[in-house]
């Protein structure tokens, strides 16, 4: 029988994580279970890291972005020395289950706490959609909210000035943000991993946009990590009749009171990931799949193909 469930946040943060830590204390205490919060991640873990958590501790954190808990990078967490010097201050300090919440790289430290006799449950923080086991992660909605109202505002001046405004997103190689966001903004061009780049393609939809449908501006959407855009705004003040200028969102988008959805899916999430491990689960990631919250081997689900967006591409060439 669980008595101390431990609970951590690794990897980048995303709005939504304190909703998490909060739901997992609340519901663990409601099943007599005592809670402790690891500070700083995995790192916090393996340096015994620890302080209790009541119901008093994770109030008034619900709508606040960021995470109460810390996290940080511990490379060095592969090695299973580490990750065995983890287990003891674990031990020592009567945890006898994690939630670990964070992105892939997160999940497979829970998969090895759980191979060495810590059941573990990770949950998918993070802004960037790129968990295949799960169709939403905690943090892509008020995410994608920060890219729309941003790229809202571009669009005002950029009217001003007969302006293509090229708005860089983050993702990690997924494009999720970026389709996402190109739709709901009404872009013109969206650049991601799933769509390649071509330049000259990509110049000439925008003379064509000048020239022949008159548009007044013009947005394109960008993923991180495909090119530099501010070399690519000064290509389109040379090459089109457009004057471009790049705009890198970065971390911005990490920030901010999570949305209604992400606090609502971390809460339903995190009541999931502790009946889990009151039922003796460990090793799994919870999920949300067609509106219900599901879980899968954590193994399993590190082995899922990417989640396909065909269908919202074809939507969007359809709407430009």
């Amino acid at each position: 029988m669980i008595k101390r469930i431990g609970i951590l946040t690794s990897g980048g943060d995303s709005p939504g994580m304190n909703a998490a830590i909060r739901a997992v204390t609340r519901v663990a205490i409601a099943n007599g279970i005592e809670v402790v919060g690891i500070n700083d991640g995995y790192k916090g873990m393996v340096e015994g890291n620890f302080r209790p958590l009541i119901k008093e501790d994770v109030s008034d954190i619900l709508d606040r972005g960021g995470t109460i808990l810390g996290s940080a990078r511990l490379v060095e967490f592969k090695d299973v020395k580490v990750q065995q010097v983890a287990v003891q201050k674990l031990t020592e300090a009567g945890i006898d289950a994690v939630v670990v919440i964070g992105g892939d790289g997160s999940y497979r430290g829970a998969m090895a706490l759980t191979q060495l006799g810590i059941n573990c449950i990770g949950l998918p923080g993070t802004i960037d959609n790129d968990i295949p086991a799960t169709d939403f992660t905690i943090g892509f909605d008020t995410a994608l909210h920060t890219v729309v109202e941003c790229v809202d505002k571009l669009r005002d001046t950029s009217s001003s000035h007969h302006r293509c405004s090229v708005v860089e997103v983050m993702g990690n190689r997924c494009g999720d943000l970026a389709v996402w966001a190109a739709i709901s903004c009404g872009a013109e061009a969206v650049v991601t991993q799933e769509t390649g780049f071509d330049e000259e393609d990509l110049l000439e939809r925008l003379r064509y946009l000048d020239s022949v449908r008159r548009k007044k501006h013009a947005i394109v959407v960008i993923s991180e990590k495909i090119t530099d855009v501010n070399e690519l705004a000064r290509k389109i003040s040379a090459n089109t009749g457009f004057s471009g200028r790049a705009t890198v969102l970065g971390h911005i988008q990490r920030g901010g009171s999570p949305t209604p959805s992400d606090r609502m899916l971390a809460s339903r999430m995190a009541e999931k990931a502790v009946d889990l491990l009151v039922n003796g689960i460990g090793g799994h990631c919870v999920g949300i799949v067609d509106n219900a919250i599901v879980s899968y081997p954590i193994e399993e689900a590190l082995k899922m193909p990417k989640k396909s967006r065909k269908e919202l591409y074809q939507l969007f060439d359809r709407l430009v």
